[in-house]
């Protein structure tokens, strides 16, 4: 009887003490893990690997795969998650901001693109300076006794889809390149001039609906030349001297530009988003004269461009078409220095070329463009364009006399200051062969001037 008792006992003992000690332990289990980052910053797209055409593709873009994937995201992925363990960003960004609420900060910044003098520099923001509202930036790059840019931007926000602009730039450098006027100039005619450069404007954008803005600006701007140099290449008047071109009009004298500018674009995005179909189309005029020689010597600048772009699979791999027709017009009797015309090359059209590669009178480009996220907040891009400068009005059109322009890079287009990486190819004219004769290089962030 006494061993009966005393199996009841422990067995009331453990009904009423284990329930309590399955809550204390539930009350001290660690909290459940967070969901894992999207660290790639691409989503989680639901792609099948069976779809027509796929392996063809995969096939044609290998290289480019496996850069993007093994050369940058890879590595990308593993440098985000060992920062985000040691809370890194929010280190750097303690270090690089200061003042109230962090709203003052800078960076170091530095360009290389070569066959060019590279800079480095500084670049500093100061987010509701002096207002609410108000956002400053200042640029600033340098390479010793050849090198020096600055800009100065005042963007302030008037209302919800009003705001005004003051931007001053200026800049020196030596190695600009001139290779002719037209569609035929040639590489082997590369050549270098010194340029001065002074800017002062001030705008104002009103945005109706959503991504579309309706631009005025007002400005001038102080522009002269000279023969410049870099490494072994020839100056514009020396190569001039063996008949490759004929010295441009505007070359070694300096101008005094007032200016205005007009723009409109149309676009159906909302504001920040860059997924899903959209259509894009642009308009701009811009109207300046030489008012320090002589008033015989102003000029019209005008285009229109046209986008359509479309998301493959909803995850910002976006295809997207360009047609641009950009023409330059002379008000007087007096031609239009060589620095105002039609300029392509650089940063927005045929990119696979140097900037002022192609100068003329006018040009017509259509560029088809892939971009796709390969990490977070890093996305590539793929470019191919056609296209060449022309006389007035695209006089003497001809589909011969085109040009081929590629590029792929890497853009942190949502970064401020942004960071691009870039290699591009660009040929001669397809009646010559459209042989491979410009390569383009570059890493660093863009000059904002």
């Amino acid at each position: 009887m006494r061993r009966i008792a005393r199996w009841i006992f422990v067995a009331s003992l453990a009904a009423i003490g284990w329930p309590q000690a399955a809550r204390a332990d539930e009350e001290h289990a660690p909290s459940p893990k967070r969901p894992l980052p999207d660290y790639d910053g691409r989503g989680m797209p639901e792609v099948s690997g069976d779809e027509p055409g796929t392996w063809v593709a995969r096939a044609l873009l290998s290289p480019l795969y496996f850069v993007s994937e093994y050369v940058v995201r890879e590595p990308s992925k593993a440098v985000t998650v060992w920062a985000d363990k040691h809370d890194l960003p929010r280190k750097v960004y303690d270090f690089f901001t200061f003042g109230p609420d962090h709203k003052i900060g800078f960076v170091p910044v530095g360009f290389v693109e070569f066959g060019f003098n590279p800079t480095v520099g500084v670049y500093g923001f100061a987010k509701d300076f002096v207002v609410p509202r108000n956002f400053a930036t200042m640029h600033v790059e340098v390479w010793p006794t050849d090198w020096l840019g600055a800009s100065f931007d005042d963007h302030y926000q008037a209302t919800r889809r009003g705001s005004v602009r003051a931007h001053l730039s200026t800049w020196t450098r030596p190695d600009l390149v001139f290779y002719g006027l037209g569609p035929n100039s040639l590489q082997d005619s590369q050549s270098r001039f010194d340029e001065h450069y002074f800017d002062l404007s001030g705008s104002f954008d009103f945005k109706p609906w959503r991504s579309s803005v309706l631009h005025a600006q007002i400005g001038v701007r102080q522009v002269s030349t000279s023969d410049g140099h870099y490494n072994d290449d020839p100056s514009l008047t020396q190569e001039a001297a063996t008949g490759a071109f004929t010295v441009p009009f505007g070359f070694d004298r300096q101008y005094l530009a007032p200016y205005t500018d007009v723009g409109v674009t149309f676009d159906t995005r909302r504001p920040g988003c860059y997924r899903g179909p959209s259509l894009r189309l642009e308009a701009n005029t811009e109207q300046g004269g030489d008012v320090q020689h002589s008033p015989s010597v102003s000029w019209i600048r005008y285009g229109g461009v046209a986008t359509g772009s479309v998301d493959l699979d909803g995850h910002g791999r976006i295809l997207s078409l360009s047609l641009a027709a950009l023409f330059s017009d002379s008000l007087g009797p007096e031609p239009i220095p060589f620095t105002e015309l039609v300029s392509l090359g650089g940063d927005r059209w045929m990119r696979g070329f140097f900037d002022g590669r192609l100068r003329g009178r006018s040009a017509a480009v259509a560029t088809a463009r892939y971009a796709w996220p390969i990490a977070a907040r890093i996305d590539g891009f793929l470019e191919a364009a056609v296209g060449n400068v022309f006389d007035e009005h695209l006089d003497g059109f001809d589909p011969g006399l085109l040009r081929f322009s590629a590029a792929f890079g890497l853009s942190t287009s949502q970064w401020n200051p942004p960071v691009q990486f870039l290699v591009g190819l660009g040929s001669e004219t397809f009646d010559h062969g459209a042989q491979i004769d410009s390569v383009r290089l570059l890493f660093g962030i863009p000059r904002s001037f």
